[in-house]
């Protein structure tokens, strides 16, 4: 009866998971392949031969997966750094962390539009200190949408890391300091890969949200589409929801695969993890 009880309590939760997420993403793909009323696969074959389309698909994969590998690089220093840190230090340094994410996409987006700009803050440092003759095209690229991203998302990597690293146990560096093992071998031989289930959890909180994330290359990718921008443009501008849906199931299957991936290559690092 205990375990009824608890089942119980799982009802209302999956109900609304059931109602008002898997049934809309079911009936969404499952359009996808129904055109005039016959089953086909025309829409996918039409997507994946089509090199625009593939493009955008490219340019969001690669944005997505540099964007990651960016916030791997930059964050784990910081991390490192703030899980040493101890007392009031240590809680300042989390709060100054987690504080842009209280802050507005749209209002970090702007503000990188001030700074990237033809105008911008960047290019009269630059121009005034005699670097450049002409002002930096940067603003309306990829490169603008990719710092737009690790600015959006390197407080998540740092904070999943922080968690693992101040858990880490120091009799284990110790010990493998007191065998002859240098700072860098300790590194690679004990600390990574400890660190290797708190970093794939941020890469993929990272990688899921830059490969999804809308407002950010929206303002600052310009024409440099993503598929996310490519989505909106069909579903409210063109009003033409097939291709939507099947843009929206290709985000989704993608989104799986690279997660299946992420998990397996954590597996092989860290087999006991």
């Amino acid at each position: 009866m205990k375990k009824r009880s608890l089942y119980l309590l799982l009802l209302p939760g999956l109900l609304f998971l059931t109602i008002f997420m898997i049934v809309p993403i079911a009936l969404t793909i499952g359009t996808t392949f129904l055109q005039e009323g016959s089953f086909t696969f025309s829409g996918y074959l039409e997507f994946f031969t089509d090199d625009y389309f593939m493009s955008i698909l490219w340019r969001t994969l690669g944005v997505s997966l540099f964007t990651t590998l960016a916030c791997i690089v930059l964050g784990f220093p910081v991390a490192y750094f703030i899980s040493k840190m101890k007392g009031r230090k240590k809680i300042i340094l989390l709060l100054l962390t987690i504080f842009p994410l209280l802050t507005s996409p749209v209002v970090r987006a702007f503000s990188w539009m001030v700074i990237l700009g033809r105008e911008g803050l960047l290019n009269n440092v630059l121009l005034s200190l005699g670097m450049r003759q002409e002002p930096l095209e940067i603003l309306y690229s990829t490169t603008a949408v990719t710092i737009g991203l690790v600015h959006l998302f390197l407080p998540l990597i740092i904070v999943t890391l922080v968690g693992v690293l101040e858990n880490l146990d120091q009799d284990l560096l110790r010990a493998a300091e007191s065998l002859g093992a240098s700072k860098v071998t300790v590194f690679k031989k004990v600390v990574l890969p400890l660190c290797v289930p708190g970093l794939m959890i941020g890469s993929i909180l990272v990688f899921v949200g830059s490969f999804t994330a809308y407002t950010t290359p929206a303002l600052l990718g310009g024409r440099a589409r993503v598929i996310s921008t490519f989505l909106y443009q069909n579903a409210i501008t063109l009003n033409d929801w097939y291709l939507a849906s099947i843009i929206a199931t290709i985000m989704i299957v993608v989104t799986f695969v690279v997660i299946s991936i992420m998990n397996k290559a954590a597996q092989k690092l860290n087999p006991k993890g």
